[in-house]
């Protein structure tokens, strides 16, 4: 059913799918008319082929306005189109006042390319999270998700879509559904947000290149709707990056003056590609040479190294939390850490190391003969997120073997263990069972908080 307020067309939402609101106005409604389209702008688009982005931030205006520099985000899935499975697309809701962020009831979105399913589990797993409801009021009439479905349809080639209309959301609880949702390269995020709007062609080359210039130094604190529409997702995403080390790599900046209409009331658009950074892996030998000096400080009966952070490449010098293992014939010898990033990491791989070879309860301090011979593993652990479960079976549901560390809390009693301790324990209930007895609970106890976390390890 559809109805008019004011000059606007809404259409209220009924049964499994959401139907199209904004075909034919924003971009054609003939599935010929649209595909051709789509293929134009895509072809005028020259990309290096390299591998494909984990997020793209793209503009959602009409095609004729912003599809060229959407287009320069979607060219670079190339190499990704049979790997993309599932797509997680924020955008901001207009129209309608939302308290976080809202999905829809609907099964699947409509587009005149067919119909997208949307992922059902991820969609059960949203709903658990405290700022995300369900409301089909913002999605109705919203052209910030809609838009950017034919182009995902176009260069994907066949997934499942995760929309969410954001509105009153802080960074933090968008980066919560951003972390929940993550997951690998099957994974896609899309932020959609165009800059500024109605203002001379000049001021707005100004304002959004300011803009820009606060994107891409994560200065989100600068960002707020009359940069960006989109302001919302697009910061919980920057709060992300702060946090991890993605980087943002511009593919195009423009406005409407540019691409087909006046230059006196312009809106500014803008393209990011957002990649994974390299990881610890190319900065493992400095990292574990910190391990070993603050071991050797140790052995000498000096206090743990405190390494100047501004030294190191800058992944090092992020607050991160951290674990240092110590193996000796392949038998555990020692490990400390913390899962709550209190200092920058080179610091805490310091202070870890030198609590994991003379502080851990459970061995005598490390000796030097047994230095010559011991192996370093170094865990840096992504921020963790409180897992909302209802019972026991629905906390085992939910975690992910070889993937997730887990900590169990339940009154005094709190425990950890890392993802690598799956190689030893790979079954999810015997993994939980050790845990609650590391943590001195009984077996039948169910645990009142549990969190999970990622983590990067070097060394071995």
């Amino acid at each position: 059913m559809t109805f008019t307020r004011g000059d606007l067309r809404l259409t209220q939402l009924s049964g499994r799918s959401r139907p199209t609101a904004v075909a034919g106005r924003f971009y054609p409604s003939e599935p010929e008319r649209l595909q051709s389209m789509l293929a134009a702008m895509l072809a005028e688009t020259a990309t290096q082929e390299q591998p494909a982005p984990k997020a793209l931030i793209a503009p959602h205006a009409g095609y004729v306005y912003s599809g060229p520099i959407a287009a320069r985000a979607y060219a670079t899935l190339a190499t990704a189109r049979t790997r993309i499975r599932r797509v997680v697309l924020l955008g901001p809701s207009h129209r309608v006042y939302v308290r976080g962020l809202a999905l829809p009831s609907v099964q699947e979105f409509e587009s005149p390319l067919g119909a997208v399913p949307l992922d059902t589990e991820a969609v059960r797993r949203l709903r658990a999270l405290p700022q995300v409801c369900v409301s089909d009021d913002p999605h109705a009439a919203e052209h910030s998700l809609e838009v950017h479905v034919p182009f995902l349809q176009h260069v994907l080639e066949k997934f499942t879509l995760v929309p969410l209309a954001v509105g009153d959301a802080t960074p933090e609880e968008v980066a919560e559904v951003l972390e929940l949702l993550w997951g690998g390269e099957e994974t896609l995020i899309v932020i959609s947000t165009d800059l500024s709007h109605y203002h001379h062609y000049d001021v707005a080359c100004r304002i959004d290149a300011a803009t820009c210039e606060a994107i891409e130094n994560l200065e989100l604190e600068s960002i707020g709707p009359d940069q960006a529409c989109g302001s919302r997702p697009l910061r919980g995403l920057l709060h992300l990056c702060r946090k991890t080390d993605l980087r943002l790599r511009r593919l195009d900046l423009r406005n409407s003056g540019d691409t087909a209409g006046s230059h006196d009331r312009v809106v500014g658009y803008a393209s990011y590609a957002v990649d994974t950074g390299p990881g610890l892996a190319e900065h493992a030998g400095p990292l574990l040479e910190v391990a070993r000096n603050s071991i050797r400080r140790g052995l000498s009966g000096q206090p743990p190294e405190v390494p100047d952070p501004a030294s190191f490449a800058p992944i090092l010098r992020r607050p991160r939390a951290a674990f240092v293992t110590l193996t000796l014939a392949e038998r555990l010898r020692g490990c400390m850490g913390t899962t709550e990033a209190r200092v920058e990491l080179v610091r805490q791989v310091a202070e870890s190391a030198y609590n994991a070879a003379f502080r851990d309860p459970r061995f005598t301090p490390l000796t030097a003969a047994e230095f010559e011979s011991v192996s370093i593993g170094i865990s840096a652990l992504q921020p963790a997120r409180r897992l909302r479960f209802e019972s026991e079976s629905d906390l085992l549901r939910q975690l992910r073997p070889g993937v997730h560390g887990l900590v169990i809390i339940r009154g005094p009693h709190r425990a950890t263990f890392l993802p690598s301790v799956w190689e030893e324990l790979p079954q999810p209930r015997e993994f939980l069972q050790r845990l609650k007895r590391k943590a001195g609970m009984e077996p039948t106890d169910v645990p009142e908080r549990a969190l999970v976390y990622t983590a990067e390890s070097v060394g071995g």
